[in-house]
């Protein structure tokens, strides 16, 4: 019995501390960005003085371009959202009820393809971007965000999919409806969860992608928040490190709103698109 209670009170000293290294980070960016003046140091954790200014910088300096980032980045993750998921679902869907010749073939494929790192594919993406003279283009980084997201994310969904049973659709079949209607009249209510947390996992993977925005944005005007806050940090003539992190703030509130909002799909998504029927 004192065993158990000593592991048990080490275990919550264990998530105390880990609680706090995950935390501080994003309280030290919080904080840092109400501080005046644009240094990274302080000699104090909290500000002796609180300010907004921050904030307002970021959409009133003319040569920062937020507000036009933040429209940008906006863009390009609803729509990488909508056609991502829409793609997931429909190549999820047939690879799960339909059977089909070279459907294991496709299935080992997508699971070879999420054994290779996606920095692989940075030369020749840009290559092929560069053939069709999409580069700088925001219409580029939807095609590749929505493409990509089949690869990544359709054996999660799949795995949904396998545990609705199929006496759901027979039953349908035999009263007459199509394989269009049992889709959408049926399958698509039953996996609200999983959809939802797919189409989650896209809107923030879109969201706060640098690597793909950097390289294919090259316009100034086309850059999405990431690419822009990167210059901030980085640029040594422009560095300013409290509106860096006020952007970051900023950035990070629709993520956290739709963490917010949409909890309850992210667990039932996460806990039933792990079990493979």
């Amino acid at each position: 019995m004192r065993a158990s209670r000593i592991g048990l009170t080490l275990s919550y000293i264990l998530l105390i501390i880990l609680s706090v290294v995950s935390l501080y980070p994003a309280v030290w960016i919080i904080v840092s960005s109400f501080r005046p003046g644009g240094a990274i140091y302080s000699p104090t954790f909290l500000p002796e003085r609180w300010t907004t200014v921050h904030f307002t910088e970021l959409f009133t300096d003319k040569s920062f371009m937020f507000g036009r980032w933040y429209w940008n980045t906006l863009k390009i993750a609803v729509f990488s959202t909508i056609f991502g998921t829409l793609l997931v679902t429909l190549v999820a869907y047939s690879l799960s009820r339909f059977r089909f010749k070279g459907r294991q073939k496709v299935l080992s494929l997508l699971l070879v393809l999420n054994m290779f790192p996606n920095l692989m594919a940075l030369t020749s993406v840009f290559l092929l971007l560069n053939q069709f003279n999409l580069l700088d283009t925001h219409l580029a980084l939807i095609i590749i965000y929505s493409c990509g997201a089949p690869v990544l994310g359709m054996f999660v969904v799949k795995g949904y999919f396998d545990t609705l049973p199929l006496s759901l659709e027979e039953s349908a079949r035999i009263d007459g409806a199509s394989h269009m209607t049992v889709f959408m009249k049926i399958m698509l209510p039953l996996s609200k969860p999983i959809l939802v947390n797919s189409a989650i996992g896209l809107f923030v993977g879109s969201w706060i992608d640098f690597i793909l925005a950097r390289l294919v944005l090259r316009a100034r005007e086309n850059w999405t928040v990431a690419v822009g806050l990167w210059e901030l940090a980085t640029n040594f003539r422009t560095a300013n490190f409290t509106m860096f992190a006020a952007g970051c703030v900023l950035v990070a509130l629709p993520i956290t709103l739709v963490f917010v909002l949409l909890q309850r799909y992210i667990v039932e998504g996460l806990t039933a698109g792990a079990n493979k029927g």
